[in-house]
């Protein structure tokens, strides 16, 4: 892998197995992911839910099937919230994406699979012009993988949560006309998965950072107040794990916009 920038709170957070075993169904209330039984893996995720993004990667890379759920994890928080560089943050979620693609077909029953082959995958063409994602067939690709974890497992707060994403962006994109015709998208479904994320993971910062960014490009400035409030209380909640700081961080550069 290449260098990858470092975690900016290093130390801040101490887990280890016993601490992160106590703690993950909180850490993992938005992606369901089961409890390792491997104490590799499981010291993967230690790795991730410390900051150190790379070495949980790595590790879960080398685990093969087993630690492939927080390779993803680990890549695409990354990505998402540290890697400056839109060439290589669109490397990354592709190389994401195609991994993860294999491991749904090899284990169609995983949902968390195709939770991160759709995440991924959504991310990478949000960084393509419309006509690229389109003549690849990108867009439905995403909402039916999503919409698939979501039959499966429907308390499943993150695909809620990119499904919601989806529509938003979609919209934003090319309106919603198109949005309906194209993609099969719409504003009220949009904010009704943004809803159900919040019912299921309402102390997430990323659920709120996330409906706050959706109800801007839905509904315009009409809704300031309400995604300053959502703000708000995502740079106040106390974050649980490395990658919640990163999101507690981003609500307050929002605010100080």
């Amino acid at each position: 892998m290449a260098r990858w920038t470092a975690y900016p709170y290093a130390g801040s957070n101490n887990f280890d197995a016993s601490i992160i075993t106590k703690q993950w169904k909180k850490l993992h209330a938005g992606d369901l992911e089961p409890l390792p039984t491997n104490p590799q893996v499981l010291q993967a995720w230690i790795h991730f839910h410390n900051g150190d993004f790379h070495k949980a990667a790595t590790l879960g890379h080398e685990l093969g099937y087993e630690g492939l759920s927080v390779y993803c994890k680990a890549t695409c928080t990354y990505t998402t919230y540290l890697e400056k560089h839109e060439e290589r943050r669109l490397e990354l979620f592709l190389q994401v994406a195609k991994l993860a693609e294999q491991w749904a077909m090899e284990q169609p029953e995983n949902f968390n699979a195709h939770y991160w082959w759709a995440f991924a995958l959504g991310r990478y063409s949000q960084g393509l012009s419309v006509a690229k994602a389109l003549a690849q067939g990108l867009d439905n690709k995403v909402k039916s993988q999503l919409e698939n974890v979501i039959r499966q497992q429907p308390r499943h707060a993150d695909a809620h949560l990119a499904l919601g994403n989806f529509h938003a962006e979609t919209i934003d994109k090319v309106g919603s006309l198109i949005g309906a015709m194209a993609y099969g998208v719409n504003k009220d479904i949009g904010l009704k998965l943004f809803t159900r994320a919040m019912q299921l993971n309402n102390e997430s910062p990323r659920c709120m950072v996330e409906y706050a960014r959706a109800l801007l490009m839905l509904e315009g400035d009409k809704m300031m107040d309400e995604a300053t409030t959502l703000y708000q209380l995502a740079a106040r909640t106390r974050p649980s794990d490395a990658m919640e700081r990163l999101e507690v961080e981003m609500a307050k550069a929002e605010l100080d916009d």
